[in-house]
């Protein structure tokens, strides 16, 4: 089994770049791994200069955008942002690519919202050139999406080989792709074309059940890299009434009235049992948490966890990482 690692998030909110170092140098301490930013355009910040405000501040917590859409900026500029930032953290940056899934930041900016297939494309092309990018000579590249005649991308990355990736999502095209040229796959909710009761996730797509198929899925696109994979999962507030992961005595309570909320608004079936088994939901106390990592870890191979707000989950990270 591969050890934990842990990821967090920044900032939550309007935040002063202060804070975020601090976050980091808070989050670096306590153990996490990595401290990510999310890339959307109805969110305060973009993450790349916060995320290297946060790099500048420590030693050894790598940064992730997680994960930069695709649809928001041509690689080969992102590329230049990224080695920037790689070379400005010594190494420490993973690279979050996604497909984009949130619709109406695509309808209020006029950016086309395609099909998912085009968009799964589009991250596959994106990964091609971004590689590209951070070779050693000038390439070339022919796509559907993008067309580099012998470009030399610069600056070229702090490790030769250049920085991780993690790609992931909730459907069966995105997750092949990831298995195939990630290093680490994100297992996430599918985002339903519309959003009855205003749930942005399908319900039965949280399920451990569903994460088992998921992860099928993965090894079989994998082939024989698939040992290779990390497989990564995050708390998600998939309810308004909860935080991305709740310590409590009283679990039980809250995730009844999680589910009656979410099942009398989208009509699904889903008991309490498999919403608190779900990979998505973390409620409970830090002993629970702990055992639902090292559960996860055993039953399913996912060993890389973003869990927030870094001071709510220290001493869960603390028990855990590297181990």
């Amino acid at each position: 089994m591969k050890p934990f690692h842990f990821a967090t998030p920044a900032a939550s909110g309007v935040v002063s770049p202060k804070a975020i170092q601090e976050t980091a140098r808070f989050a670096e301490s306590v153990g996490f791994g990595t401290l990510v930013l999310p890339d959307h355009l109805d969110v305060p910040y973009a993450p790349i200069p916060l995320l290297t405000a946060a790099a500048l501040a420590t030693e050894r917590i790598r940064v992730c955008p997680y994960v930069l859409n695709v649809d928001f900026r041509h690689p080969a500029v992102a590329a230049q942002e990224l080695a920037t930032l790689d070379l400005l953290s010594e190494g420490r940056l993973t690279i979050g690519l996604g497909a984009g899934w949130n619709r109406p930041e695509y309808l209020t900016t006029g950016i086309p919202f395609e099909p998912v297939g085009v968009r799964v494309t589009r991250v596959r092309e994106a990964v091609a050139v971004l590689k590209g990018c951070f070779g050693d000579k000038p390439f070339s590249y022919a796509g559907d999406n993008y067309t580099i005649t012998e470009h030399d991308g610069q600056p070229k990355p702090f490790h030769p080989a250049g920085p991780p990736f993690l790609l992931g999502g909730g459907g069966r095209k995105m997750l092949a792709s990831a298995a195939q040229l990630a290093d680490i796959v994100g297992l996430a909710p599918r985002v339903p074309p519309s959003r009855p009761g205003g749930v942005f996730f399908e319900p039965a797509s949280i399920t451990f059940a569903a994460t088992a198929e998921k992860i099928a899925w993965i090894r079989k696109a994998a082939g024989e890299r698939f040992d290779e994979l990390e497989l990564s999962t995050y708390a998600s507030a998939i309810h308004p009434s909860a935080l991305p992961v709740t310590v409590t005595d009283n679990a039980l309570a809250i995730a009844r009235s999680c589910v009656d909320d979410i099942c009398s608004r989208t009509g699904a079936e889903l008991t309490v049992d498999e919403y608190l088994d779900s990979p998505h939901v973390w409620i409970g106390t830090i002993d629970q948490l702990t055992e639902k990592c090292l559960s996860l870890r055993e039953r399913l191979g996912i060993s890389h966890f973003m869990l927030g707000p870094p001071r709510v989950c220290a001493e869960l990270v603390e028990r855990l990482a590297g181990q």
